[in-house]
């Protein structure tokens, strides 16, 4: 079964007297252990159609699908909750909390899940080693470089284990190094573990490892082509 199905999906906006239509009449079907890139110039839809699927915006219409249940009926409350057992987001701005370590910024959400306190330390402890920051657990975001503060949204990304993660310009503030260590430890998890990651992006580096690319233009889907590296 797909982890994520869109009909017909569309988000309209209102700007002034003129319609926009940022999604524009989308179908769209993602596998399980898919490692998508949807790309297109700024203004394409591409971060529309991420939020739309994150549920961090509400269609215009048509629907969107998670695992089978349509995300769009819910309420907002219903929308929280169903996010924090099913999704996972990495931002482009990290979105760290400042004035915790790591490691609580990797059990936050597994907090919010009501997991114990040991389950939290055991798997955000495994999570911040397995992203190669097993030395930093208890280093604030401002303690940590750019690529690490990254590091830590992935394994926070992880740690309510999600049917998938949507990352958003991931390493748009990024340098070569970083991204590249970056893009490693996703395409790992991906490989190793089956995790589903879809990105919006411009950056080519992260496009050259993505398994499918689907190019957006419009609100449209122009493209969708599978990749085999």
């Amino acid at each position: 079964m797909p982890v994520i199905e869109t009909h017909n999906l569309e988000r309209v906006y209102q700007d002034g007297s003129q319609v926009i239509k940022a999604v524009d009449g989308i179908d769209l079907q993602i596998d399980e252990g898919e490692f998508t890139a949807i790309v297109g110039p700024s203004g394409s839809g591409k971060t529309t159609l991420l939020n739309l699927i994150g549920g961090l915006d509400k269609p215009t219409g048509g629907q969107v699908s998670i695992a089978g249940e349509n995300i769009s009926d819910l309420s907002d409350n219903q929308m929280i909750n169903f996010r924090l057992e099913h999704i996972g987001f990495v931002f482009q701005a990290y979105n760290l909390i400042p004035v915790l370590t790591a490691v609580e910024n990797v059990e936050f959400i597994m907090l919010l899940q009501k997991k114990s306190k040991v389950e939290r330390r055991r798997r955000a402890t495994q999570l911040l080693e397995a992203v190669g920051l097993g030395d930093r657990l208890d280093k604030k975001p401002g303690e940590l470089s750019g690529g690490q503060q990254q590091r830590v949204a992935v394994a926070r990304a992880l740690a309510s284990k999600p049917d998938f993660v949507l990352a958003d310009e991931p390493t748009a503030n990024l340098d070569s190094a970083s991204t590249a260590n970056l893009l490693d430890i996703m395409a790992r998890l991906n490989r190793e573990e089956n995790m589903t990651f879809v990105f919006a992006t411009h950056d080519q580096r992260v496009i050259d490892r993505a398994k499918r690319i689907i190019t957006v233009e419009d609100g449209k889907i122009k493209s969708d082509v599978k990749v085999d590296h």
